[in-house]
């Protein structure tokens, strides 16, 4: 039994000696109410007032709604038609998405945010929300390992529909059939939408197919969720046998993933994107560098051993992206305070940026947007770390304004859709039967 808090046996004491009324106990404050079921709004197109609305029903639901209440609030169709009218938009776009601001626009970006809403929300309101005259660029890992992947991509998404040209979604590496079986994102649909959820999961699936893979943004800053990419060399196979007489010989040709160079925008923006895992060969090759590479301090291009997927690229390779791409800024994404705290020869990521390599035409940025990170953890000892977002601004949007921000705290009480316990901190040492086969060894 807890011990009596000790004003509560002095306050009748007091009032037993003083002579005077008792004061009025104050009101207990006003139950917050249960929103409305969210509906699709009367004539079919979404309005700000209908996506803000929707942000303040995810805020409440993850407060005062146990996970598989929450189809009382968001039903399953809502949830397919929001994600097939954005995965219409997001096909429609190349794998390099242009972005070109106007007059007097500027521009926020994003990076990892792994399912947590709340921070996500605050982001949002602190940067100056989407509009004529500010686009968003986000850049990639919008779900797993935090307990809200769902509803923080729904609302991202919520906002591409409202204003296609001014909000642009990355695909990030988590953004995966395999990731999403590891990490929590597909337990998490399955628990909150049950019977529907398998449903519901194809659609997010086949939604982050269409993701775009990059953007140019004002024709010099490059952002991707990993990084820069090798070429595809294509060199002939071995001839076969001489066919019959008049019929012309058509020689077979093969990617030689040994050889590494500098991979180009043309290749790039004809990669084929839909696929979700490995292998990572021929036309898959460039996508799985784009999600997974990391920069080193070593010189050249290497395999990325530590990941077992994409690259390792030193300063050299990003002056000369750089400068044959006539670009200023590489911004990329893909490592949080658990990746670095394994990368001796870089930074930490305790302020939600750093700056990786400075060269002669530019420089390349890490950006990570999920403070206190990982929301779940095994040792008692946290990171602590701040998110970040970056402004450019006009005229040159090459001088990038770093914003910091703490996490929205207190985190409302949630369960892990993944064993945190036992799968490994960062997305090293990845499984890579299980992805090839596309189901993971940990379940």
């Amino acid at each position: 039994m807890s011990q009596p808090d000790a004003d509560a046996i002095l306050i009748p004491i007091a009032a037993a000696m003083d002579p005077s009324p008792a004061p009025a106990p104050a009101p207990a404050p006003a139950p917050v109410p249960a929103p409305t079921v969210v509906e699709w709004p009367e004539g079919g197109a979404l309005t700000r007032d209908w996506v803000a609305g929707l942000a303040s029903t995810l805020d409440w639901c993850s407060r005062h709604l146990p996970a598989d209440r929450l189809p009382a609030v968001l039903p399953p169709a809502l949830v397919q038609r929001l994600v097939l009218a954005a995965a219409a938009i997001l096909h429609r776009e190349p794998n390099l998405v242009r972005v070109d601001p106007r007059p007097g626009q500027a521009v926020v970006v994003v990076g990892d945010v792994h399912g947590q809403l709340h921070d996500v929300i605050f982001l949002l309101r602190d940067a100056g929300f989407p509009s004529e005259d500010r686009i968003f660029v986000f850049n990639g890992d919008y779900v797993d390992r935090g307990a809200w992947g769902l509803e923080t991509f729904l609302l991202l998404l919520a906002w591409k529909v409202l204003l296609p040209n001014c909000v642009f979604l990355l695909r990030g590496n988590h953004e995966s059939k395999y990731c999403t079986s590891v990490y929590g994102f597909e337990k998490e649909v399955m628990t909150k939408y049950k019977d529907q959820g398998p449903q519901i999961y194809r659609k997010f699936l086949t939604c982050f197919e269409d993701l775009p893979l990059a953007t140019i943004i004002a024709g010099c800053v490059y952002t991707a969720h990993g990084g820069i990419f090798r070429g595809t060399i294509v060199v002939p196979s071995k001839k076969s046998k001489k066919g019959k007489k008049g019929h012309k010989y058509k020689a077979n040709f093969t990617v030689d993933l040994t050889s590494m160079k500098l991979g180009s925008l043309d290749e790039l923006l004809k990669a084929r994107r839909t696929v979700l895992d490995p292998p990572w060969e021929g036309s898959n090759l460039i996508p799985g560098d784009v999600l997974w590479s990391d920069p080193s301090l070593q010189m050249g291009l290497s395999p990325n051993k530590e990941r077992g997927i994409g690259l390792l690229w030193g300063p050299d390779i990003t002056q000369q992206f750089l400068r044959t791409n006539h670009l200023k800024l590489i911004i990329r994404s893909h490592e949080g305070p658990d990746a670095r705290d394994k990368r001796h020869d870089l930074l930490g990521m305790d302020k939600g940026y750093t700056i990786d390599h400075e060269v002669e035409c530019g420089k390349l940025i890490t950006l990570f947007s999920a403070p206190d990170y990982p929301q779940f953890q095994a040792s008692e000892e946290r990171y602590n770390n701040r998110g970040a977002y970056i402004v450019l601004s006009p005229p040159d949007f090459a001088t990038p304004v770093f914003h910091s921000f703490g996490a929205v705290k207190p985190r409302p009480a949630a369960h892990p859709f993944y064993d945190f316990e036992q799968v490994i901190d960062s997305d090293e040492e990845l499984d890579l039967i299980a992805m090839d086969s596309g189901t993971s060894s940990l379940s």
